[in-house]
This record gives structure tokens, C-alpha cells and sequence, in this order.
């Protein structure tokens, strides 16, 4: 079984294609063992001498979705990538308001989750904590800076994808396997981008 994490932030696009990847082929059967690390945007944009967004969780417009997304991981691993999948949606498919209470609420009760109960629990603070010292190890421990970050053992690489899966499990289990490939085999590699999209 391969062993790896990828952060995430609810309103950067290129997060939205990865994770599609990462769920598709999870839910056809991929023999991975996925760790799904909140990191705040909010929080890298801070600027020097500003207080960060920690202290002013209200400012932020994606801290909302990272705290639910949070609550679901680890009260209801059953339905966390259904309710993942919903918020990536309702912010890139729907464009909704992702620090939207009432949205939010509407996702979690589609997806089969008590919405009361997981606002209570963001309300408590928690899960702020939660957010807070993840993003937190992940800029430390590995530098990340963005999303969505590959983690494979030692090594982290910000990776962007173009495409979406659109439900093709086979598309998905072949993408991400290539990024953990170049991560474990070709370390060397440290960027290589397109000048230009031929589309």
C-alpha cells in the first residue's frame, strides 16, 4: 500500500483536480493510504506584520469549509470524500460562498451529515486547532507553500493539474500514480512547466 498526504484549500481549482483524481481512484479501489492535510491560502497571503488568520477566523473565506471538512475526516471518515467532493463543488461548480453557513449546512445535510452538530463542534474551536496545527506542520516540516502538495515520505511537490477526471477511475489511478512515480523515482526533477497550453 502506498502511504501519502496532499494538502488542500477549498477554493484554489488546481486542489479541486487533484483531489478529483485522488477520490475517484480511491473509490474504484486504489490500494493507497491517503492523509488529506487542510492548508490555509488565507494564511500563506498574510502579509508582514499583519496578525494571521488564526486570530480572525471570520475574515477568512475558506477557513469555514477547512474546519467542516475537518469535523467530517475525523467524526465520519465514511462520508468525508462525499462531503470533500460537495465543497470543491459548491465552490467551483455551484459558486457558492464557501464561508456561507447556510451552503455549507446544505452540503453536509446532502451528503448525510448532521450540519448542527459539525457547525457546534467549528463553534467550539476545535477544529480551528485542528486546521491551525496541520497547516502549520506541513509548512515546517516539509515547507509547503500551496495546494495542492504531494507528501511521499520525505519529499513534497506542488503539483498542478490541468485536467479533471470526470469519473474516469482508470484516467485517475494513471495521473496520480505518475506524480508519486516522478516523486520516489526522479527526485532530481525539480520543475518542469509548460511554456504555453496548447489547448
Amino acid at each position: 500500500m502506498t502511504s501519502f498526504a496532499i494538502t488542500w484549500d477549498y477554493r484554489c481549482p488546481f486542489a479541486r483536480n487533484a483531489h478529483e483524481h485522488v477520490i475517484t481512484a480511491l473509490r474504484d479501489g486504489a490500494d493507497w493510504d491517503v492523509r488529506f492535510v487542510p492548508f490555509s491560502l488565507g494564511q500563506v497571503h498574510v502579509a508582514e506584520g499583519e496578525p494571521d488568520v488564526w486570530s480572525r477566523p471570520e475574515s477568512d473565506t475558506g477557513l469555514l469549509a477547512l474546519q467542516v471538512a475537518v469535523v467530517v475526516r475525523d467524526r465520519h471518515p465514511d462520508r468525508f470524500l462525499d462531503v470533500h467532493e460537495a465543497l470543491f463543488a459548491l465552490r467551483h461548480d455551484e459558486g457558492k460562498h464557501i464561508e456561507d453557513r447556510d451552503e455549507v449546512a446544505r452540503v453536509l445535510e446532502a451528503q448525510g451529515v448532521d450540519a448542527a452538530a459539525v457547525l457546534a463542534e467549528v463553534d467550539g474551536g476545535g477544529p480551528l486547532a485542528t486546521v491551525r496545527g496541520e497547516h502549520t506542520a506541513a509548512a515546517e516540516n516539509h515547507e509547503v507553500w500551496g495546494v495542492p502538495t504531494f507528501i511521499l515520505g520525505d519529499q513534497a511537490v506542488f503539483v498542478r493539474l490541468m485536467e479533471r477526471p470526470r469519473g474516469d477511475a482508470e484516467v485517475a489511478r494513471r495521473t496520480i500514480g505518475r506524480v508519486l512515480d516522478l516523486m520516489s523515482t526522479f527526485p532530481d526533477l525539480n520543475e518542469f512547466k509548460h511554456t504555453s497550453l496548447k489547448r
